[in-house]
């Protein structure tokens, strides 16, 4: 019978033992194996080298000149792979995959994640933009921030801030038309992203029920960001979050006509599996941004769900 090329990893790892230690018999103490399991499995690659490896004496056995040569790389082959396996768990440990919606990657997080680095110089932050839905079972990602009502099958999700939208230009722009008074005024100049479902809500509320929207151009330019950056440079007015634009709006780039915010129930959340919620790296990341927002705003660690038709339960829930 044609014997086989390959070698099973017990058996090599048996071998290495074997030869380490001088002994079949100490061998198999280290591995929890009987010397007779020992001897089945060192035969096993004597049948595939087609060369005795060990000299089997009364009470001892040494290698051969083949188990001589072949012992050392056995044993170097075997240090590669533990090395290989710990350098997979110390990234396991230290890397921390957050996927985010783009507008908030951009508007929160470059701006705020370099002080959870400092406080966790050990983990490794990996963010991933895009409002894509993650399926975190198969992409490795460990921690979300997704926009929605916060339940998500198999999830934990924490409400990070209530996502209001507003009309928001250059105060340069206002001024072409005499200044924005009404509602209506913002009529006068380019819309941009016309088909974006916040913009008829925003009119409802402010009490204007026909702004033909549908017959402006379908312009829409990938991101709340983008379309912020539009309206700063005057190119029309855009239907922005506010509170992700204080700076501009301090700084005169960009301008909030009208008090009136609007909600459509969509707010951002902290989401992470919840099988996985005791991992130190993401334990330390929801201590943080929660705490960050609890601060700021005074939200965050009081709006929780539990993966189970969002049910409520303690912060510090372990079971």
């Amino acid at each position: 019978m044609k014997m086989s090329k390959q070698f099973p990893l017990n058996a090599l790892r048996v071998f290495e033992a074997a030869a380490r230690l001088g002994s079949f018999t100490k061998a198999g103490e280290e591995l929890g194996m009987t010397q007779t399991a020992v001897s089945y499995q060192i035969k096993l690659i004597e049948q595939n080298v087609g060369e005795p490896l060990f000299l089997r004496r009364p009470r001892q056995v040494t290698l051969t000149e083949v188990g001589q040569r072949l012992a050392p790389k056995v044993t170097e082959g075997f240090a590669m792979l533990q090395d290989a396996v710990a350098s997979a768990r110390d990234d396991a440990q230290t890397a921390l995959l957050i996927s985010s919606t783009a507008t908030f990657a951009s508007q929160w997080f470059a701006r705020n994640i370099g002080t959870f680095q400092l406080a966790h110089p050990n983990i490794a932050v990996r963010l991933a933009a895009s409002d894509s839905m993650v399926d975190y079972s198969k992409e490795g990602v460990d921690v979300g921030i997704r926009s929605g009502t916060g339940s998500w099958p198999g999830l934990v999700s924490h409400r990070l801030m209530t996502v209001e939208f507003t009309p928001m230009l250059s105060p340069a722009l206002a001024a072409t038309i005499g200044g924005v008074n009404e509602p209506r005024d913002l009529l006068k100049l380019r819309i941009i992203g016309p088909q974006d479902p916040w913009w008829p809500l925003w009119f409802r509320a402010a009490g204007v029920e026909d702004p033909d929207l549908d017959g402006r151009p379908a312009t829409r330019l990938g991101g709340q960001s983008f379309e912020a950056g539009a309206a700063i440079a005057g190119q029309g007015v855009a239907i922005l979050t506010p509170d992700f634009y204080a700076d501009d709006v301090a700084l005169g780039r960009l301008y909030q006509p009208f008090d009136l915010r609007c909600s459509d129930g969509h707010d951002y959340w902290l989401v992470y599996p919840h099988a996985r919620r005791n991992v130190a790296k993401i334990r330390s990341f929801r201590d943080w941004i929660l705490g960050e927002f609890e601060r700021r705003n005074g939200i965050g660690a009081a709006a929780m769900t539990s993966p189970v038709a969002g049910e409520a339960y303690p912060l510090d829930s372990t079971d």
